[in-house]
């Protein structure tokens, strides 16, 4: 796995279909190292504690691979890191490589992934479209979560050093 970008961002308020929404879905890459947390990473927060982060949400990553997909099927979007939401855009690492239970270590933090993504409606808001949620599970690119076994503070390699490569420190059997 090679760590692309990590991205955070505070819950803020939208309008959406003329309503007043809370969200955190807005994310930003960062250039410098950030402190990995139990329940998140500092400088980013989840707007609606009763269905988005939590120990087992602490984390959530997506493929860059998938980047290409959405570029054909939108191709009037820009598709900056993060612009799924996630807090780590990773390259190398599939829906489909990793299992419930897979452990992975960046710097000094340790993580697990727990479980996929099934996104609510603030995905739709991020893009502008309603039907984006419907379109994201039709295409199974959904990414995954981590919880954080240990904190500490992960390198961020950037675009500039994206060859900078993550390890496997343990593998389940256990598949989505």
């Amino acid at each position: 796995m090679k760590l692309i970008s990590v991205n955070v961002g505070l819950p803020r308020e939208v309008t959406w279909k003329g309503k007043t929404v809370s969200t955190g879905i807005f994310k930003e890459p960062v250039s410098k190292r950030v402190m990995v947390r139990s329940l998140n990473l500092d400088g980013d927060g989840q707007a609606d504690l009763t269905v988005h982060g939590g120990l087992d949400k602490a984390i959530y990553v997506y493929p860059f691979e998938h980047y290409d997909y959405w570029q054909s099927e939108l191709p009037d979007t820009e598709f900056p890191p993060g612009i799924f939401g996630e807090n780590f855009t990773s390259a190398g690492l599939r829906e489909e490589d990793v299992n419930i239970g897979d452990r992975f270590h960046i710097g000094t933090v340790k993580l697990m992934v727990t479980q996929p993504r099934l996104p609510c409606y603030k995905l739709g808001i991020r893009f502008g479209r309603a039907d984006m949620v419907k379109r994201f599970l039709a295409s199974r690119r959904t990414g995954f979560y981590f919880r954080v076994l240990q904190e500490g503070e992960g390198e961020h390699p950037g675009f500039a050093k994206a060859s900078n490569s993550q390890e496997v420190i343990e593998v389940s059997t256990t598949k989505f």
